[in-house]
């Protein structure tokens, strides 16, 4: 059971050593430890699973090193980047960007212990998750070293930053990661090992563009994951509604003939 306690105590001093790397405006290894802190945080719970070492002590490591990694982290990040230039202002921001951090991982954590929901649900987080959230957060990290940032732009960063706040305590769905975790079939195994292997490939060469890639594709599949969500919702009530109406068809025919069976004479 120490085991993926130990990958979760390993991600939380790479979300310490985020902030560090902050504070000191050496930017390129906070934005690594933090992405290496969000791959930790996404491998813990398969392997807690796998080994079947899941407890509840985990659990609760788990979100706090949460809210350190993907809540006070990129926040520091963000205010010592750019935002400490709009000093009060610029505080209040990352300060809304940590409270929905916060409010986002209690949230989820509640979500946990419902059963009640529908298998399709599955599919989808209310939200933006936290470890989604930070990455994308720094986004304007990664064009500035694309050189794409202007210092007039600070303003829009801290718009930017509310935003993807409240994207957390949105109630939008976004396509859920655990779908990964699910069993892949045979003929798509060698695809899944290149793809992961070319994505890794990236990252480590090209970070920047890799990152920011990746957080532009993940902000355009927002609007993608709430079209399906609507669709696999409405898809749901219509089946609901059928198998209501053959129960209530079912029903009434039942009546009809026991009501003929009443009034037949007897002999």
């Amino acid at each position: 059971m120490l085991i993926p306690n130990i990958f979760t105590l390993v991600g939380l001093c790479a979300g310490l050593t985020a902030i560090r790397m902050g504070i000191e405006h050496r930017w390129d290894l906070a934005v690594a430890a933090l992405v290496f802190a969000a791959f930790l945080d996404g491998i813990d719970g398969h392997v807690a699973r796998l080994l079947k070492a899941s407890s509840r002590f985990g659990a609760e490591l788990d979100s706090l090193a949460d809210f350190v990694n993907f809540g006070v982290a990129p926040a520091i990040i963000m205010f010592s980047w750019a935002l400490e230039d709009l000093r009060s202002l610029g505080w209040v921001a990352v300060l809304v960007f940590a409270v929905c951090s916060a409010l986002r991982l209690a949230r989820f954590n509640v979500s946990l212990d419902r059963t009640d929901l529908p298998a399709w649900k599955n599919a989808f987080f209310v939200g933006v998750p936290a470890p989604a959230g930070a990455i994308i957060l720094l986004l304007p990290i990664y064009a500035q070293n694309l050189g794409l940032h202007w210092p007039s732009l600070t303003p829009l960063v801290l718009v930017y930053t509310l935003a993807i706040a409240l994207l957390m305590v949105s109630n939008v769905p976004t396509f859920s990661i655990k779908m990964i975790g699910q069993k892949i079939p045979r003929e798509y195994v060698p695809p899944v090992f290149v793809l992961a292997a070319l994505f890794i490939a990236l990252l480590l060469t090209y970070p920047s563009l890799t990152l920011a890639v990746g957080s532009v594709a993940y902000l355009a599949l927002i609007p993608v994951s709430a079209y399906r969500y609507l669709a696999a919702k409405r898809k749901a009530e219509e089946h609901t509604k059928a198998q209501n109406g053959k129960s209530q068809s079912g029903k009434g025919a039942a009546t009809t003939k026991s009501l003929g069976e009443e009034s037949r004479p007897s002999n």
